[in-house]
């Protein structure tokens, strides 16, 4: 059983900047895919970005490529995503995500591990 655990939300203005962290227990952190998703109000819940557990596979949704950045720590256990020229668009509370399997975590973490969520809130 993985626990995740999120931190570094809060309130930014448009065009700010903030890192989000993802810290994992219970597992082996480098065997898993990692990733973040989010979900807006009123929105289904979406996909974000995701990393392989070596580092060197990214991947990104088009709405956040070029601005967002996601990496690990895989001696801390932790997953980051840096979050920069923050649009109001980007308000949302942001998941972080595990999966054995890259297929499902990079679609809809089908058969992961989820965190609590952390609220990010970017104001116009």
């Amino acid at each position: 059983q993985v626990q995740l655990v999120e931190s570094g939300g809060g309130l930014v203005q448009a065009g700010g900047s903030l890192r989000l962290s993802c810290a994992a227990s219970g597992g082996t952190f480098s065997m898993y895919f990692m990733g973040w998703f989010r979900q807006a109000p009123g929105k289904e819940r979406e996909f974000v970005a995701a990393i392989s557990g070596n580092r060197y596979n990214t991947y990104y949704a088009d709405s956040v490529k070029g601005r967002f950045t996601i990496s690990r720590d895989n001696a801390k256990n932790t997953v980051y995503l840096q979050m920069n020229i923050l649009k109001p668009d980007d308000t949302a509370v942001y998941y972080c995500a595990a999966n054995i399997r890259w297929s499902r975590l990079t679609l809809t973490n089908d058969g992961g591990y989820w965190g609590q969520g952390t609220q990010v809130t970017v104001s116009s």
